[in-house]
């Protein structure tokens, strides 16, 4: 089945990943938020962005659902990995905290950006093309905020940063078809 050159089951692809990756994000948040608090440096930064990011995974799962998309079967494993990831580079520092947020962000402004190139060539799901549009440009908020506050000052940053992307390109593969 097509939707104007756009498959049933790449379509349903791109809603499972997209979901599947908005709830990592608020599982990295929660995990960062445990352990800098809600009080530490850029704390109300955090908390921003975790607000936008369960948002944009309510609207996803709202999609799932009237789409009858079937959801990542790994959704516990990016629960236990996402905190993880937040709390290991919270704990590494604040910082670090952001490295994470600017590398996550800047894989997602990738992956959206490809999405979205799909979908206006085309001209198929426009409800899902603006979504995507308006979610990337908070990621790239979030990615250009998690730089102003210091990520390329964390310990090792090339290093942490290239390792965290690496992740994501693998997570963002394998939600796509698991």
């Amino acid at each position: 089945m097509s939707t104007q050159g756009i498959t049933r089951d790449e379509l349903h692809s791109m809603i499972r990943v997209d979901q599947a990756g908005e709830y990592g994000a608020t599982r990295i948040y929660a995990g960062q938020l445990a352990v800098l608090g809600n009080r530490g440096p850029h704390a109300q930064e955090i908390v921003h962005m975790a607000e936008q990011e369960e948002g944009h995974l309510a609207r996803f799962d709202a999609m799932i659902a009237a789409r009858g998309v079937r959801p990542t079967a790994l959704q516990p494993f990016w629960s236990v990995a996402g905190y993880a990831l937040g709390a290991a580079t919270a704990l590494i520092g604040p910082e670090a905290a952001m490295a994470c947020t600017a590398a996550v962000e800047e894989e997602i402004d990738r992956h959206y950006s490809q999405q979205l190139d799909r979908l206006r060539q085309s001209g198929a799901e426009p409800e899902l093309a603006d979504m995507i549009h308006e979610f990337r440009e908070d990621e790239r908020a979030h990615r250009d905020t998690a730089l102003a506050a210091g990520a390329e000052r964390a310990p090792a940053y090339p290093l942490l940063a290239g390792a965290i992307r690496l992740g994501c390109r693998a997570a963002i593969k394998l939600a796509e078809r698991i």
